[in-house]
């Protein structure tokens, strides 16, 4: 059964459609199940040897899939993943249907003639509030963005949903510093793509400070980083 799985995976393939591809990674959308699937495919990396290339991609693979399942179990957003082909290196993730990037949510609140402060700043708490659930098991997500967050709106649930994807560079760790550069990451990102939004990403800041259980020891470690990523500026 896994074998004839294993040979469908390829033929699947040949019939979907390509979201993006990246350096990492084919996304394609299909149905699976029937299901609206969203399908990631780490390709070869030819510079590498076969065997080291192999390895490597079925431990991405393997971390990726563990992040999301230890989110899931926390009770934190992120995708259903249907299915795993370990042998085409293939995760199966839900589509979030109905859904826009908190990228574009801010940016686009922004621009409103009336822009919704108080909105933002809900959903700048709730993004720390989630962060915090998420450090707090360890999962290091590695490529924190506005772009890798979505809202979801459904009939059930009137308020929107914060789900977090692409946990391709994710892993699980406990230390401070690994969190602590995960935060500043988001940081670098979030105040490039949204110019004036300081004051945000301190709320955010302060909510993660208040949700998570370990959070002196990580904002610690993210001042250090701070410190460090000027040195590096100003020396060039």
């Amino acid at each position: 059964m896994a074998q004839e799985k294993n040979m469908a995976v390829p033929q699947l393939l040949s019939n979907v459609e390509l979201v993006k591809q990246g350096a990492e990674a084919r996304v394609y959308r299909t149905e699976f199940l029937g299901k609206p699937t969203i399908v990631k495919e780490r390709f070869p990396k030819r510079y590498r040897h076969p065997v080291l290339d192999q390895k490597l991609t079925h431990r991405r693979t393997v971390q990726e899939v563990r992040s999301i399942l230890r989110c899931r179990r926390a009770g934190i957003s992120a995708p259903v993943v249907y299915f795993v082909d370990y042998m085409s290196h293939c995760i199966f993730l839900e589509e979030v249907v109905g859904s826009l990037t908190v990228c574009d949510h801010i940016a686009s609140t922004q621009q409103s003639e009336s822009c919704q402060d108080q909105e933002l700043e809900w959903l700048a708490q709730r993004v720390g509030q989630i962060l915090a659930k998420m450090h707090d098991e360890d999962v290091i997500h590695g490529d924190l963005t506005t772009s890798n967050m979505l809202l979801r709106r459904g009939p059930e649930d009137p308020e929107s949903n914060l789900v977090l994807i692409d946990f391709g560079l994710s892993y699980i760790s406990a230390l401070p510093e690994d969190k602590g550069v995960d935060l500043y990451v988001l940081e670098k990102a979030f105040l490039s793509t949204h110019p004036n939004t300081e004051a945000l990403f301190e709320k955010l800041l302060k909510s993660y400070t208040a949700s998570s259980k370990k959070s002196s020891a990580v904002i610690k470690k993210l001042d250090e980083v701070r410190l460090r990523g000027r040195k590096r500026s100003m020396v060039g």
